[in-house]
C-alpha cells in the first residue's frame, strides 16, 4: 500500500502564491506517474496537473497553464506543485494521486490513480 501526504495548503490573497508539497510513503516506487487534482464544493474532482514517472513530460490543465508549475524529486518520494498568480475561483481542495507500479504516464482522468492523499485546503480571497 501507498500513503500520500499533502501539505502546504492555505489562506492566501489574490495574486499569492503556495507551493503544495506531496510525500510517499509506503510501497512506493517510481515508475509511476503522479498529479494533482482539485474539488471546490459542490463540484467534481478535475484534473490540476500531472508529471510522468521521470519528470520528463508535464500536463496542465487549461486553468493552471502558464501559473502552476508540478515537479517531482524521486529520491525525496515527493511530488510539488508551485502556485502562482491565485485567483479566488482557484480555492478548492486539492488533492495528490498515484497511478499503480508501471503507469508511468499521467492522465487527467481521476479513474486511473490507484492512490490518493487526504487533500489539502487553498483558499484563496479576493
Amino acid at each position: 500500500q501507498v500513503q500520500l501526504v499533502e501539505s502546504g495548503g492555505g489562506l492566501v490573497q489574490a495574486g499569492g502564491s503556495l507551493r503544495l508539497s506531496c510525500a510517499a510513503s509506503g510501497r512506493t516506487s517510481s515508475d509511476n506517474a503522479m498529479s494533482w487534482f482539485r474539488q471546490a464544493p459542490g463540484k467534481e474532482r478535475d484534473f490540476v496537473a500531472g508529471i510522468d514517472w521521470n519528470g520528463g513530460s508535464t500536463h496542465y490543465a487549461d486553468s493552471a497553464k502558464g501559473r502552476f508549475t508540478i515537479s517531482r524529486d524521486n529520491a525525496k518520494k515527493t511530488v510539488y506543485l508551485q502556485m502562482n498568480s491565485l485567483k479566488p475561483e482557484d480555492t478548492a481542495v486539492y488533492y495528490c494521486a498515484a497511478r499503480g507500479a508501471g503507469f508511468i504516464f499521467a492522465t487527467p482522468s481521476y479513474r486511473s490513480y490507484a492512490y490518493w492523499g487526504q487533500g489539502t485546503q487553498v483558499t484563496v480571497s479576493s
